[in-house]
């Protein structure tokens, strides 16, 4: 008796670990949503931004054949802008494989938007060499941003590196955040600097929380990230809008429940 409840016990976690991954590798949810900002000139159209986060590049969940298969999802909206708020690198120790900064970075240059992409490291970023990662990227387009502002169309775009891992300075943030001009979007990691930030940077969009990545009913989610005050989703803070994306991989264990994987269209406006 004893060795059937022990065989159950093992066929029901199997199927757990099973079902968690197949959600893990599932295609990204897409988000829409549209932002107005006030101080948008009268005369311009809006702007579709995509939002991508927390790729996190390993096996098995995320080779670059998947990310390959999400950029043409992506694409395929026709984003004028594109957008990743951090950890592109994976570092999990359970990992079947650890990808090259090349190897990660490919599938990224495939990515087509009028404006550009624009991507801001995240802590897992930092456990790699972040000058050979950010010469990667920029190989196949990709521009950096760390703490520094870049003019995008009309729109100032503030990029923020990671602050909670310690590599944002964010006297330097706040003072060219003061700067910004024109409609300001911040650009970060994790979202919770954006109490922090002056009120011209009107919008904030942000990942780093996998929105919980393991949900369960009735508890708060295991020690992954998204205990802070914007966790998941959009929010409107004292008029600032604030958006974190769920993020397309995972961190600890290649599994999600409750929280599946995804990326936000966003369309700015005027009012």
């Amino acid at each position: 008796m004893f060795l059937r409840i022990l065989g159950f016990v093992f066929l029901l976690i199997l199927a757990l670990a099973g079902w968690g991954y197949a959600n893990s590798a599932a295609d990204p949810v897409l988000h829409r949503i549209e932002v107005t900002m006030q101080d948008w000139p009268a005369e311009t159209g809006p702007l579709r931004v995509a939002l991508l986060s927390d790729l996190h590049v390993q096996g098995p969940d995320m080779p670059p054949a998947r990310l390959a298969r999400i950029v043409e999802q992506v694409n395929a909206q026709h984003p004028d802008l594109i957008l990743i708020a951090g950890d592109i690198a994976g570092d999990r120790e359970l990992s079947t494989r650890q990808y090259s900064d090349a190897e990660l970075a490919a599938p990224l240059g495939k990515l087509l938007a009028p404006l550009g992409t624009f991507v801001v490291f995240g802590n897992h970023d930092h456990s790699r060499d972040v000058k050979k990662l950010r010469a990667a990227l920029e190989a196949v387009g990709v521009r950096v941003l760390s703490d520094e502002t870049t003019r995008v169309g009309v729109v100032t775009l503030l990029g923020i590196d990671d602050g909670p891992s310690g590599h944002s300075n964010l006297r330097h943030v706040l003072e060219l955040g003061k700067r910004a001009s024109g409609p300001a979007i911040a650009l970060v990691h994790s979202a919770e600097v954006a109490t922090r930030l002056p009120r011209n940077v009107s919008v904030v969009l942000g990942g780093h929380t996998h929105c919980g990545q393991i949900m369960i009913p009735g508890r708060d989610n295991f020690d992954l990230p998204g205990k802070g005050r914007f966790r998941c989703g959009a929010y409107v803070d004292r008029g600032r809008a604030v958006i974190v994306t769920g993020g397309l991989g995972t961190s600890l264990l290649p599994m999600r429940f409750g929280a599946p994987p995804d990326w936000w269209m966003i369309t700015l406006r005027g009012r």
